[in-house]
């Protein structure tokens, strides 16, 4: 059977030592097409825009940090926390999801504190931002012939010649098309509820949309973390079930308060 032979150059172009990258140019991309969308959300909402190049700058800072530190602490701690200057080596690749959620969910709430703004209603327009950034990563990823997958003999698997000559899944393909599924579920979510519910079910949706999509398609790909779990599951995995649970109990949450305050009306 005949595969497709994946043997892009991750590099655009190279000049004097000096490399632009195709998953450079899709992560910081997305960040300035969120920008636009943010911009957009805030003429809808009728709000100051004046803000959002700093919230750029906040996030973008909060992303990188935290998945730098997500990768080394999750994946490789052993090798990182032996060679602790490795850490600040960005270039050479090594960022994990996880930890740039974490980092933006900090940097999204230290800027909601200097700059006046509701914590959650930031929190719930960034997950639509966050979803297709997380989607052109993927696509990056693709093009680095990194976080590949398991062996496959189905029509469309690939071969990474860069890595080996072994059709596999493209696990990069397959989140980056869920993550721009959910993309479109958040939009049209946000299109058709009030703001304030949207304010209230935008984040957990988010939260156990991503990290179940990020769950089912871990066993597509091959293994990550330099260490072994005692488990049948992978660190990604293992990462994304506290995300999914604590979503779980937001939306019970929401629709229990939902229901209480029903009745209280009624009884009034």
């Amino acid at each position: 059977m005949e595969h497709l032979v994946w043997s892009i150059d991750p590099n655009i172009f190279e000049f004097g030592g000096v490399q632009l990258r195709w998953y450079g140019v899709l992560f910081v991309g997305s960040f300035f097409l969120g920008l636009m969308i943010f911009t957009k959300i805030y003429e809808i909402e009728k709000k100051d825009p004046v803000v959002l190049d700093n919230l750029l700058i906040y996030v973008m800072v909060g992303a990188v940090i935290g998945a730098r530190l997500g990768h080394c602490f999750f994946y490789e701690p052993e090798f990182y926390l032996s060679n602790p200057i490795e850490i600040l080596k960005v270039w050479r690749g090594g960022l994990a999801s996880h930890g740039g959620l974490a980092g933006i969910l900090i940097s999204l709430y230290i800027f909601s504190k200097r700059y006046n703004t509701d914590y959650i209603w930031l929190l719930a327009r960034m997950t639509m931002v966050g979803t297709l950034t997380a989607a052109f990563v993927r696509i990056g990823n693709f093009f680095n012939s990194e976080i590949i997958g398991i062996q496959t003999d189905l029509p469309w698997g690939i071969i990474f010649s860069r890595v080996d000559n072994i059709p596999r899944h493209p696990a990069q393909l397959y989140e980056a098309l869920a993550y721009l599924f959910i993309f479109l579920i958040l939009v049209v979510i946000y299109r058709k509820v009030t703001p304030a519910f949207a304010t209230k079910i935008l984040p957990p949706m988010f939260l156990i949309l991503i990290f179940s999509a990020r769950f089912i398609i871990e066993y597509a790909k091959t293994k990550q973390s330099a260490y072994n779990l005692d488990i049948p599951l992978s660190t990604g995995q293992m990462l994304s079930i506290p995300y999914i649970l604590f979503g779980i109990v937001w939306i019970i949450w929401i629709f229990t308060n939902s229901q209480k305050n029903k009745q209280k009306n009624k009884d009034r």
